[in-house]
């Protein structure tokens, strides 16, 4: 297999664009380096054909989980195109900002108040702006991913670590004004006692987190979070961005009952359309009319055109129980993979978004190696795979018996202890790295 146009553009891209691209998940060097295809020519339902016209079945990361019904789904396609001939665009406001907003609030009958960003990560800027406005208060406290934005990367002004358990190692905070030291707060998920610390002895006003993410809340946790918050008067938020609309149509808090004040939706809810919805409560989200938060593609049409449809086909289609069906079926075939070749592993994470973790100290290498020869049989892997409507039992047993004879070189690999061998580049990178 040749992937020589995908190299050899993405070398040129490396030379007049910073990164490579605008996003650090997407970098060649994150999966296979100077072998991944990078960039698509087409592509439909979980098929990709590459610059090179190579075929691949997308058995990874989906558009980075935007993509939940597959690649340029039929029915979302339709409602986009619609909107495109009618202008999504004016000087007078599209109907669909209403009609969304109506939707979300239905999914979520605790909140009261919608508003809408592009990308995930400023919207969880907005929604940190909004709380802050309502608390007075500056002091973030959180736990996990949330976007790229000062509010979160000052957490590494006072410790270049803090970040290392929540992103990926090695992230600077260069370019963050130096004032900001000390505003954000980092607290490991299902250890409540670092919160409680946190909020005794900083003037918290804010607590961001994932519901749920790699494992699941331990009895008390959330619940626990819901009530240090309201004792303290300080505003929680749910970031939503990943978890939402895979394991139920909405958010996963609602599966544990543990309701915040601020959930933040992006990704999933527009299959790959950029949209995104600070959803919460009419008291705090009042506060935003007190702050400047205001865009002109905000308020864009197609975006909130492509959630729309995406929603009801969610609803219409019970789409979550297909994904934790497909997703379930990924780990199981796992963990039974890792067994039958004696390779110790570590399948982490809801059904909808299962990881896979190589238990060795040559776990990078190995994981590798894993995508080197899966993208040889025509399927893009890597260490997760997010499940989409368009994966079918079908693809699961292709990946899966792929997957077979991957395990066993592997294996042979490091019985032989010439696993870097086997590779036909460098080994991918974990974490941030430099480009040159």
């Amino acid at each position: 297999m040749k992937t020589k146009k995908g190299v050899k553009l993405w070398n040129r891209a490396k030379e007049i664009i910073p990164g490579g691209t605008q996003l650090l998940s997407k970098r060649q060097e994150m999966f296979i380096p100077d072998q991944w295809p990078s960039y698509f020519k087409r592509a439909k339902g979980v098929d990709i054909w590459d610059l090179d016209g190579n075929h691949f079945i997308d058995m990874s990361i989906m558009g980075v989980g935007a993509c939940v019904l597959g690649y340029a789904d039929d029915d979302v396609n339709q409602a986009v195109k619609s909107i495109i001939d009618n202008c999504s665009m004016t000087t007078l406001c599209c109907p669909e900002e209403v009609e969304l907003a109506e939707i979300l609030l239905k999914v979520n009958p605790w909140a009261h108040m919608v508003r809408y960003a592009k990308t995930g990560g400023e919207a969880m800027a907005i929604a940190v702006r909004i709380a802050r406005a309502h608390t007075g208060k500056d002091i973030v406290a959180f736990c996990g991913y949330h976007g790229w934005h000062d509010w979160y990367l000052a957490a590494n002004l006072a410790d270049d670590k803090n970040l290392d358990g929540h992103l990926l190692p090695g992230l600077l905070p260069k370019g963050v004004p130096r004032s900001l030291r000390g505003t954000a707060l980092p607290f490991n998920y299902n250890n409540l006692s670092e919160l409680e610390n946190i909020v005794e002895s900083h003037d918290v006003g804010v607590i961001v987190m994932e519901p749920l993410r790699h494992h699941e809340p331990e009895k008390g946790f959330l619940e626990g979070v819901r009530k240090i918050a309201d004792e303290h008067d300080i505003v929680l938020i749910f970031d939503e961005i990943t978890s939402g609309w895979r394991m139920n149509v909405g958010g996963v808090h609602e599966i544990y009952g543990v309701i915040p004040d601020i959930a933040v939706y992006g990704k999933a809810m527009g299959n790959g359309y950029p949209i995104a919805a600070v959803v919460g409560k009419g008291f705090v989200m009042e506060s935003a009319q007190e702050s400047f938060i205001s865009s002109t593609f905000w308020t864009e049409g197609i975006g909130l055109t492509a959630s729309i449809a995406t929603i009801e086909k969610m609803e219409k289609n019970n789409v979550p129980a297909h994904l934790i069906e497909i997703g379930t079926r990924v780990s199981e075939g796992w963990n039974t993979l890792a067994k039958d070749h004696g390779i110790e592993v570590e399948v982490m994470g809801i059904p909808p978004l299962t990881t896979l973790k190589f238990v060795d100290d040559k776990s990078q290498a190995m994981h590798t190696l894993f995508s080197q020869e899966m993208l040889a049989k025509g399927f893009l892997a890597s260490k997760s795979v997010y499940a989409s409507y368009s994966h079918t039992p079908a693809h699961v047993r292709a990946y899966l018996d792929a997957a077979d004879g991957v395990f066993a070189t592997i294996r042979k690999g490091l019985d032989n202890k010439n696993l870097e061998s086997l590779l036909k580049g460098p080994v991918a990178h974990e974490g941030f790295k430099r480009l040159t």
